[in-house]
């Protein structure tokens, strides 16, 4: 993936029996999803996870087209064996430490290092990649990207509930994601090749096996010449997931138009500090849309609201250049009007008290819109 401003999106879904409780499944349903779309679905840590990739995409409606027909396939793949698929990004009242891991050799290689913290990891999240060719640039707009990952955090929040109760946050998966070695924000990077000479670092000393180990919200991807934005939790909506990877592609790119306007001006970049992304990432893990969220770049704490408007207005002139600006601006608009998806399992929880409930509704919304009209 190479194509600049290309899009490529990643999503990881439970799979759950009739009741909503994990079923590890996983090597059935991903041999039979497989069937049906090769290698774009794919086991995870967990044998009741199943994670889904789409191919280059070169605008926001094949990337659209893309997540719906994958969606689509894992859900009747899992059908076939009495399962169904959950877009959320922790499960309401399942155990982690109790789930079996995929005996994949790299699975099985991670629980064995990292322990109980791999046993209860049993988080879902969304990746989405935009093509870079050029590496120097990657370094470039990571460095400047950081800054606007905290409302993405927000409006993606889909994990309230933990081991059978409210959390307490919109997206608890961020607190679990933080405890893992290599997370968080990167620090600024002078170029390409101090980057690559910490990665290097990192392998001889023996804290990272290699590249893929390094879990930062947002990196230069391995395997691919992109940009891979990782602070989200999966979202429940297609919709939703549109929205996020539409934002995580403008941002991409209006960094990179900051940075040749700012070397043709002769400006001088100055990276907001990681103490304060640590804290608006926190606060956005905590309240989503619901509070006062950190503008870091003002330095102040605003409406959430408000802080989405700042960065739709900032990312404006990239939505426009990609063909985006009215589709992702009225997403947006509709996170905030309806609620993100850590509201919403709220809502489906508050009508009855009820687990049954809140599983109904991420089945049905995992699936909203999937279905391929015949008529």
């Amino acid at each position: 993936m190479s194509e600049q401003f290309s899009i490529g999106v990643e999503e990881e879904y439970q799979i759950v029996d009739a009741k909503g409780a994990l079923m590890p499944g996983g090597k059935k349903v991903v041999h039979q999803a497989q069937g049906e779309v090769g290698n774009q679905a794919q086991h995870e840590l967990f044998l009741s996870q199943i994670e889904i990739g789409t191919p280059v995409c070169e605008n926001l409606s094949q990337a659209r087209d893309e997540i719906k027909r994958l969606r689509r396939a894992v859900i009747d793949a899992a059908a076939a064996s009495d399962a169904r698929i959950v877009a959320a990004s922790t499960h309401p009242f399942a155990v982690p430490g109790e789930q079996p891991i995929t005996p994949k050799v790299r699975y099985v290689e991670m629980a064995e290092d990292y322990q109980q913290l791999a046993r209860d990891f049993f988080i879902c999240g969304c990746h989405v990649h935009v093509g870079i060719g050029d590496r120097e640039l990657a370094i470039g707009i990571m460095n400047r990207a950081r800054g606007w990952l905290s409302p993405l955090v927000a409006l993606a929040a889909n994990s309230p509930f933990w081991r059978g109760g409210d959390s307490g946050y919109a997206s608890f998966r961020t607190e679990v994601w933080r405890r893992w070695p290599m997370a968080g924000s990167p620090q600024v990077f002078k170029n390409r090749a101090e980057y690559d000479a910490l990665v290097r670092t990192l392998v001889e000393t023996g804290s990272i096996s290699d590249e893929t180990k390094i879990y930062w919200d947002i990196r230069p991807a391995d395997r691919f010449e992109t940009i891979e934005f990782r602070a989200c939790d999966v979202c429940v909506s297609l919709d939703d997931a549109v929205a996020i990877a539409g934002l995580c592609r403008a941002i991409a790119r209006q960094c990179a138009m900051d940075i040749e306007n700012d070397e043709r001006r002769g400006a001088v970049f100055v990276p907001v500090r990681p103490e304060l992304l640590r804290a608006a990432e926190w606060r956005s893990a905590r309240y989503g849309l619901e509070e006062t969220l950190i503008d870091v770049h003002a330095g102040a704490t605003i409406p959430a609201h408000e802080l989405i408007s700042r960065l739709l207005e900032t990312v404006r002139p990239a939505l426009e250049a990609n063909g985006d600006w009215d589709e992702v601006s009225a997403l947006t608009q509709q996170i905030l009007d309806r609620g993100n998806g850590a509201r919403r399992q709220r809502e489906a929880y508050a009508k009855r008290n009820s687990w049954d409930d809140v599983m109904q509704f991420l089945a049905d919304e995992t699936g909203n819109g999937t279905r391929i009209n015949t008529d």
